[in-house]
């Protein structure tokens, strides 16, 4: 047998899955540990949490498999995207990573846009300064901890991290270096530019890759401690959204995704750069070598429906467990009673501020419509239906920069909800369809992981060729009427609100 390994380092945990070359799941094991919050709106991990939580789980899914340490071809890692990670001149972590949803650097994005200039910036790095992305989080450090910042000899992502553990190599990759603010993601290379207007010395950033590139290969040390062969190569990998899209077969024009955790992701590829010039999506390099993607971000997607079911349905969610049912499902045929529109309730899903289209963090969620009519069902509807509309905000602007789907792969935890799935097809006005992959991520880099060690021909062909649609849903004409009316309505709201959103904020 021949095998290849995905690890996906994420935010809760780290997963490591173990796949044959026609991938098939054999074994799989996730490893989690803390998030530290020392302050309001600030998140951090450690990297050394990180690093323990493959090691143990590359050994735990080899062991299960009984896999020989020749056996196993090649690593792809895929990860949280955004993070800092800092190590001295001994290569010792100099402090705990912020990672991507720390929101400590509002002032630090504004200057890096005075810095660089608005338009300069998405020229170069195709997008506008963000809170979450890297070059804002090294400027708060370089403002606030100076001497972290003098001690600092390289900066790593997560995953990269990870990387130059297993192999030795500082290195990185186009996709997840994309969210870094200082690559030139049309060049696919970093841009001294940018660099030099932030005071950022570019020797701190490691070589950029394509995703399916072999960067290096295990470490002895590393191979005796996973119980691998140092003949293992490890290859560029993928920030998280890219490797899963790879996963679920997002490779060339005209499919798109549209993922529902516990934020909401519209992820289309594109074969050349489409930058929008309002910054209100996102343009990075993709992990198929030589195209790009465009990825709308809603903040609350998941998280309305977990913030609803958690605190008005937790009676349904205490039968379901008694009788053995799904809870979710249960919620489903709740819901299914409401007709579309959900008689007239609309919800802006801004429970945690919102990136696309709006890039406001002082936005919030709303009821709209409320009356004595409503009950828990209308609202649980009007909940689906409000994520739906803010996942159509990111499917307009990607349709608007010239990209249009023939049809769109739902994934994520909310894709396996075959209403929600009916919405997005009503919404969206095109066909709906989940497909074979269930690992997302981990299936994407193994892909990778199988082209830089010669399984595979090319990242397009091996996912046509692992991944196939299994279900389809189309929409419904009358819902698709429903949805038109009401769309313009749920946009209107946040530009009457903006400013009471900002009043808000200051009491």
């Amino acid at each position: 047998m021949q095998y290849l390994i995905g690890v996906d380092i994420g935010t809760s945990g780290t997963k490591a899955v173990l796949f044959d070359v026609v991938g098939n799941t054999v074994a799989d094991e996730l490893i989690e540990y803390p998030l530290y919050q020392p302050k309001n709106g600030w998140a951090e991990q450690d990297p050394e949490d990180w690093w323990k939580a493959t090691v143990d789980a590359i050994r735990s899914i080899v062991a299960k498999a009984g896999a020989k340490k020749d056996e196993v071809l090649g690593i792809g890692l895929s990860g949280q995207m955004h993070g800092l990670v800092m190590l001295d001149e001994a290569d010792r972590v100099i402090r705990r990573s912020i990672i991507w949803c720390d929101q400590r650097t509002a002032a630090e994005a504004s200057d890096i846009t005075n810095l660089v200039g608005a338009d300069k910036l998405i020229e170069i790095t195709a997008n506008p300064a963000l809170t979450g992305f890297t070059a804002a989080k090294i400027m708060w450090v370089k403002k606030n901890e100076p001497e972290n910042f003098a001690r600092c000899k390289k900066i790593m992502l997560p995953k990269d991290y990870i990387r130059y553990r297993l192999t030795g190599e500082f290195a990185t990759e186009v996709s997840d270096a994309s969210g870094m603010q200082l690559l030139d993601v049309p060049g696919r290379k970093w841009s001294p530019y940018v660099c030099d207007k932030l005071g950022i010395d570019i020797s701190l950033l490691g070589r950029v890759y394509e995703s399916a590139e072999v960067t290096g290969k295990l470490t002895p040390a590393v191979a005796e401690m996973t119980g691998l062969s140092t003949s293992v190569v490890v290859v560029g990998g993928a920030g998280d959204q890219a490797a899963s899209a790879v996963g679920n077969g997002i490779v060339r024009e005209g499919i798109v995704s549209a993922t529902i955790g516990t934020s909401g992701v519209v992820f289309a590829h594109t074969d050349t750069p489409q930058i929008d010039p309002k910054g209100r999506v996102h343009t990075l390099c993709h992990a198929v070598p030589g195209a790009w993607h465009i990825m709308g971000v809603t903040q609350g997607a998941g998280l309305s429906f977990k913030w609803l079911r958690d605190n008005f349905f937790t009676d349904v969610q205490n039968t379901a467990a008694l009788l053995s049912q799904n809870a979710n499902k249960v919620l489903d045929d709740i819901c299914s009673s409401v007709p579309a529109g959900a008689n007239s309730l609309i919800y802006l899903p801004y429970l945690m501020g919102e990136r696309t289209p709006h890039l406001d963090s002082d936005a919030r969620g709303v009821f709209f419509g409320l009356s004595a009519m409503h009950g828990r069902a209308d609202m649980l509807r009007a909940v689906m239906e409000g994520v739906t509309f803010s996942l159509l905000d990111c499917m307009n602007i990607i349709r608007e920069l010239g990209t249009s789907p023939d049809f769109v792969f739902a994934s994520g935890g909310g894709g396996n909800s075959k209403l929600w799935r009916q919405m997005m097809a009503d919404a969206f006005g095109v066909r709906v369809a989940q497909n074979s992959s269930r690992e997302g991520g981990a299936l994407g880099v193994a892909i990778l992981a199988g082209v830089g060690a010669g399984v595979y021909e090319s990242v397009r062909g091996a996912a046509e060729s692992l991944i196939h649609e299994t279900t389809s849903i189309s929409p419904i004409a009358e819902n698709c009427d429903k949805y038109s009316r009401v769309y313009p309505l749920y946009n209107k709201l946040y530009s009457d609100l903006k400013d009471s959103y900002k009043a808000l904020a200051q009491l």
